[in-house]
């Protein structure tokens, strides 16, 4: 039996997975989380097979989390479960150390097998972001410019693109401000853009970013 922690921060979709789940008797939902830190606090006390999560939670989450969980379980796979696709993140999760990533367009169709697979010790992703892997392991250059940035400046322009202030970005990161502003010169260098619209405008059009937001300084 495969037993499986779901994490999402929408009830909806966690029943949803359940339900997907529930007809097939070698898989179980063992236990849910609807954040990061709960993710954490569950993959420390119990033994999973399988942890299946979302990349957008309140606390921790995204590659910050799949890090800490490898950390805390290193033999634990990690199928990232997400709205965006796997153009914009499958790589950067894989390289965090997860098994896997599964567009939620998808998951009624492929769930199940990613499981089982991650579960075997296997990986699971598409043709294209094997491909996509094997390029950026070898050097090529031809990536868009976001893809150079590290995880913590990803994860920064996102923030940027959904309307956070740097005090903002600074709290729920636990960075200084200075830190935070370093993170946007270098995101701005990197990416060859000279000022925080031009920012949001690309992470928006790259739908790195659920919607368009406002503020932020």
């Amino acid at each position: 039996m495969i037993r499986v922690l779901v994490a999402d921060d929408h009830t909806i979709v966690r029943e949803g997975l359940k339900q997907i789940l529930a007809m097939h008797d070698d898989i179980t939902v063992a236990g849910e989380a609807a954040n990061g830190n709960d993710v954490l606090k569950m993959v420390r006390e119990k033994t999973w097979d399988v942890l299946v999560t979302d990349m957008s939670m309140p606390g921790r989450s995204g590659i910050e989390l799949i890090k800490l969980v490898k950390e805390a379980c290193p033999k634990l796979p990690v199928l990232v479960l997400s709205m965006y696709g796997e153009d914009q993140y499958a790589v950067r999760v894989i390289r965090a150390g997860a098994s896997g990533y599964l567009n939620k367009e998808s998951a009624s169709d492929q769930l199940v097998g990613a499981i089982r697979k991650v579960a075997s010790g296997g990986v699971h992703v598409s043709a294209a972001t094997a491909e996509a892997m094997f390029h950026n392991l070898r050097g090529d250059t031809t990536s868009a410019p976001h893809e150079q940035l590290s995880d913590r400046e990803f994860q920064v322009l996102r923030m940027i693109a959904m309307g956070k202030s740097s005090s903002d970005i600074a709290d729920e990161l636990k960075l200084s401000p200075k830190t935070v502003s370093t993170h946007k010169t270098r995101i701005l260098e990197k990416m060859r853009m000279s000022n925080q619209a031009e920012l949001i405008r690309y992470a928006i059009a790259h739908h790195l970013v659920d919607a368009p937001a406002d503020g932020g300084a």
